[in-house]
């Protein structure tokens, strides 16, 4: 009985730091205003990874697009704010360590989180060295199941799923229906990235009203690759 409170517990923990219950008031809103193209949220959208050669750059709102804003629509020029997505530390480092060999104690990402360990905080959930190598022990185990299997799994085929694609690779749709990375799930996109998948789930992220009414939003939705399969 008390496990079973204490498993209740901890997923109401999880709802509530999702912040699932703002993003079902906001989903019906959205229903109730763009209609079947309204974006649900933290669904999946299907994305070449190839494709995706930019994030958004730094500015004043993006520190609301977040996984908590999955599924939000936003208008305004926040979409022609971009920077290379081959800028970004952890793309570079998981480059240097799947392309070229290298050791994770030399790649900018381990030193930038050891540093963070040291200083007392716990990145990705880590509160030391070893919790650290166990990481990327994990990450290497994880690029080369993919390579073998040939796609990433969605969030659903995996064991800790909690709802729909929520925690996997956050991706925000601009006007012209190209996908920009900022946010979540860097180490899974640079996987995708690097192995140069034909497609990759991910998340949806922040949404403009274009995206939708052009009908962007809805091509992404749909799998080619599970429809090919």
């Amino acid at each position: 009985m008390v496990e079973k409170l204490a498993a209740e517990a901890r997923r109401l923990h999880k709802i509530l730091e999702a912040h699932v219950p703002q993003k079902a008031v906001r989903d019906v809103w959205y229903w109730l205003r763009y209609g079947r193209k309204a974006p649900a949220s933290d669904s999946a959208i299907f994305v070449r990874p190839g494709d995706v050669t930019h994030s958004l750059a730094h500015h004043d709102t993006l520190g609301h697009f977040r996984r908590q804003n999955s599924g939000r629509v936003i208008g305004g020029d926040w979409d022609t704010h971009r920077d290379d997505v081959e800028r970004n530390t952890k793309l570079r480092s998981c480059r240097m360590r799947w392309e070229q060999g290298a050791d994770w104690h030399e790649t900018p990402i381990y030193k930038r989180m050891l540093a963070e360990i040291a200083a007392g905080r716990a990145p990705d959930e880590c509160r030391s060295a070893e919790d650290l190598d166990e990481r990327y022990a994990m990450l290497d185990r994880v690029f080369a199941e993919t390579r073998f299997r040939g796609r990433l799994l969605t969030k659903e085929e995996l064991p800790d799923h909690f709802r729909r694609e929520h925690g996997g690779i956050l991706v925000h749709v601009a006007r012209d229906g190209t996908c920009l990375r900022r946010g979540g799930g860097a180490h899974r996109f640079a996987i995708a990235r690097i192995l140069d998948l034909p497609e990759m789930p991910a998340q949806v992220g922040v949404v403009h009203p274009k995206a939708i009414e052009d009908g962007h939003l809805q091509r992404l939705l749909q799998s080619r690759h599970r429809e090919a399969a």
